[in-house]
């Protein structure tokens, strides 16, 4: 299934995997305007910066970019809550880069010296982590003090201070700042941490979550509240899984690659690249325990299967986000799609009626039209909800979707505008976008950033608001 995975993806499914739900057809997703959630990329070598040793021309240049956005890793570039820096997982240089975000246009200035990355050997004049090999996602803690990430080489969740007046990293010494599945020296030996691959930390602060690709699994941390390291409870409240002794038990929990929490901390959406599937977990806010519902309400899987419900669309989930605590967008690889569902203040899930269930890649019976949106990785719901976008690995390109905030349907904005790439005729001209792989927003959403694997670049655009 991972060669499945790692193949590239045909253009649109044949046909729907299951009918649409049948509920009254929504009225068509607004158009927030001709400018609002536009993205225009900053000129010359602010517009994109990429790794020195793979220079791109027109781009700056920077240390630790190498497999800059790895194509198992849909979370690897972050931005602070405080807005002052951006961090960005590069897999092929086993490192952290650490950037400054200049004030007004979004640009982005790597820190000087030790400060300005962080790697497994200490390459290119950056300070020395261990378990970072082949790094591949990105958390920042709610508070800004820490910094969390998962490396697939290293089968290791990392964990690191962040000086609050610079940005630079430092990690958390012993198992406080290293779990991993191997016995890897100087770091604590986790369950359900098996080829890491997605990262997220709780709104509370209190816990960290870890999805597992071949662990079929999601390790639970507990994030100690002065410092930010972390530790793995006994029993089943450490790790739920498909399969693993000593684990809490889930249905359709197979090769997590994307995940987030809702705002209120009770819910963490997790999608599945290998079990199609989109999982619902509820959180103990008080333990960090993670339990799935045995209702259907916690599963949707595109095949059937006893004890979850039927979605359309999310063959090779990929990428979660949330738009407040209303919606949930999947992308999913293999169906070249961005599914949609509304979310009940329980966090039970439902996908939304007729063509508003599914943007599809070209054309599929039942969904609505998407250019450019082959092969779907991250997503980034811009703050206040009226846009999504989607970074298409094997297009080269960011699709633009506008959002209605009554009904949560999307619909991509129209033109040119609608996706930017290197070289589609239907899409506004951008730079370095080769592989384009994760993307995140400044907490203003006054810049729009993204990881570009084949460019081994950072692309900085800036957002109409």
């Amino acid at each position: 299934m991972l060669a499945a995975l790692l193949a590239p993806p045909a253009l649109a499914s044949a046909a729907p995997s299951a009918p649409p739900p049948s509920a009254p057809k929504p009225p068509p997703a607004a158009t927030p305007g001709p400018e609002r959630g536009s993205l225009v990329q900053l000129p010359g070598p602010r517009g994109c910066i990429a790794a020195a040793s793979a220079p791109i021309r027109g781009c700056g240049k920077a240390r630790a970019l190498l497999g800059a956005g790895p194509f198992m890793g849909s979370r690897a570039i972050a931005v602070s809550p405080d807005g002052r820096n951006l961090y960005v997982a590069s897999s092929k240089g086993n490192a952290i880069a650490v950037f400054r975000r200049t004030p007004g246009n979004g640009a982005l200035v790597q820190l000087p010296g030790a400060a300005g990355c962080i790697a497994i050997k200490a390459a290119e004049g950056c300070a020395l982590a261990i378990g970072i090999g082949g790094v591949n996602s990105i958390a920042v803690s709610p508070d800004g003090r820490n910094v969390y990430a998962t490396a697939r080489g290293s089968d290791a969740v990392t964990a690191f201070h962040r000086a609050p007046a610079t940005g630079a990293l430092r990690q958390l010494p012993g198992a406080a700042g290293c779990w991993s599945g191997l016995p890897l020296p100087g770091c604590g030996l986790g369950r359900g941490v098996v080829g890491p691959d997605v990262v997220v930390a709780s709104p509370d602060g209190r816990n960290v979550y870890a999805g597992s690709f071949f662990g079929n699994a999601v390790a639970v941390f507990a994030r100690e509240a002065k410092g930010g390291g972390l530790t793995q409870p006994a029993g089943t409240a450490g790790c739920i899984a498909a399969a693993i002794s000593g684990c809490a038990t889930a249905l359709a929990l197979g090769s997590p690659e994307g995940m987030a929490i809702s705002p209120n901390g009770l819910s963490l959406y997790v999608a599945n690249a290998t079990a199609n599937s989109i999982l619902t977990l509820v959180r103990n806010s008080s333990t960090g325990a993670l339990a799935q519902a045995t209702d259907g309400s916690g599963c949707f899987v595109d095949a059937p299967l006893t004890g979850c419900d039927g979605a359309v669309q999310i063959e090779g989930a990929n990428a979660v986000d949330l738009a407040g605590g209303k919606d949930v967008y999947v992308t999913s690889l293999l169906s070249n799609s961005v599914a949609s569902f509304s979310r009940a203040s329980n966090g039970v899930l439902t996908q939304l009626p007729n063509t508003y269930a599914c943007l599809v890649y070209l054309r599929s019976p039942g969904c609505s039209f998407g250019r450019a949106l082959s092969a779907p990785e991250g997503i980034a719901v811009a703050p206040g909800g009226a846009n999504l976008y989607v970074a298409s690995f094997a297009s080269g390109a960011i699709d633009v979707l506008d959002r209605n905030a009554k009904t949560g349907a999307v619909v991509q904005r129209p033109g040119t505008a609608g996706c930017l790439a290197a070289a589609l005729p239907d899409c506004t001209p951008a730079r370095a976008l080769k592989g384009v792989s994760s993307l995140a927003l400044s907490p203003d959403g006054s810049n729009l950033y993204a990881t570009s694997f084949g460019s081994n670049a950072v692309d900085v655009f800036r957002r109409s608001k």
